[in-house]
């Protein structure tokens, strides 16, 4: 048999925190088809279930479209069984605007552990909220001839924390019989081992929303061979649109010409269609010149979305101004004078140098 494992899929996300209306509104519209996506490659490569460990929706209130959209695909594919387990931002609303719920969708509840059967396969899950955890984790009982999926959403740890609704207390799930961990709540792919006998594993999200989601996302696919109780798993990239965070050591660098040369040899491997965050880094002159503004706007018109931030530091010889008597000697001098951070110093002397040379200020 086959299962895809996926999780925090945040259908519906705003996506305005980078993006304008416009360009949100795409990213909405492609995360959903990414979802409808993997949909067609379930019937495609004929996975029998899609175990979605919480977090589908990202917020309350959904649009009509994106209801009907998973409304739709669950319906229209009966030979596949969507296992539902609610996240910390999942509502029941969706669950309550549905008049007729699918036989093919399955769910969770806060009360008590729910599990499903398939054979040998069985899918075991609880939602966090009524039950604390010592509760929790001393209610799960699996037989051990079976092979023993459990699903969770909430942050793995080896201790319980203050926050027991979204703490996995990995240690108390050890010897349970658990052959497979199904995790959600983390927006990274990540796998360990739970103990002898299995393992646990976030899926990650399908799609990146922001750049403390950067590198590759999609789900794990599982292959259950019940004849030898074995599962083997295989995370899927799967994200049509990918983000990255770039850092560029710009020492040595004197003009905006050599920055660019600096970035372009970074990027040259990334696609255009990709959503870019820069960070320039390193030491530079008092006198370079970098117009940030500039080659944001290139990148802009280069790449899907693209940010530059500057946290470069100046390389200073305390000793080259301590008497000279020019304008810009004074000027350096009393900034460095100053209890100030260095960041504080690198922007108050870069735009200084700037005003002193007649150059635009942005």
């Amino acid at each position: 048999m086959k299962i895809i494992h996926c999780s925090d899929l945040h259908l519906d996300s705003k996506m305005k925190s980078n993006l304008d209306g416009k360009k949100a509104k795409e990213r909405r519209d492609e995360i959903l088809i990414t979802y409808q996506n993997m949909v067609k490659y379930a019937t495609e490569n004929e996975v029998k279930i899609i175990l979605i460990a919480g977090d589908m929706f990202d917020k309350k209130n959904i649009t009509v479209k994106a209801k009907n959209i998973v409304l739709d695909s669950i319906n229209s594919h009966p030979e596949i069984d969507f296992i539902y387990l609610k996240g910390n931002h999942d509502e029941i609303s969706f669950i309550e605007d549905i008049e007729n719920i699918p036989s093919n969708l399955k769910l969770f509840n806060s009360k008590e552990w729910t599990t499903y059967k398939y054979g040998k396969i069985t899918i075991s899950g609880i939602e966090f909220g009524e039950l604390d955890s010592y509760e929790i984790y001393k209610s799960l009982m699996l037989n051990k001839s079976d092979i023993n999926i459990v699903t969770l959403h909430g942050q793995e740890s080896n201790y319980d924390a203050k926050d027991k609704a979204e703490i996995i207390n990995l240690k108390e799930l050890k010897n349970k019989n658990i052959d497979y961990l199904a995790l959600g709540h983390i927006h990274t792919f990540k796998q360990g081992k739970l103990d002898t006998r299995g393992i646990y594993c976030y899926s990650g999200c399908l799609e990146g929303r922001g750049f403390d989601e950067c590198g590759e996302k999609g789900f794990v696919l599982l292959e259950i061979d019940e004849e030898k109780s074995k599962i083997t798993s295989k995370f899927i990239p799967f994200a049509g649109r990918h983000l990255y965070e770039i850092e560029v050591d710009v020492t040595g660098t004197s003009t905006t010409l050599d920055v660019e040369n600096k970035i372009d040899e970074k990027l040259k491997d990334i696609e255009k269609e990709a959503l870019i965050k820069i960070i320039l880094t390193g030491k530079v002159e008092i006198d370079s010149e970098r117009d940030i503004a500039y080659l944001e706007k290139k990148y802009k018109n280069l790449y899907y979305f693209a940010k530059i931030y500057d946290e470069t530091s100046l390389k200073i010889d305390y000793m080259t101004y301590e008497n000279d008597v020019s304008l810009k000697g004074e000027f350096i001098r009393l900034v460095l004078e100053q209890k100030l951070s260095e960041e504080e110093q690198r922007k108050i002397i870069t735009t200084g140098i700037k005003a002193l040379s007649g150059e635009e200020i942005n």
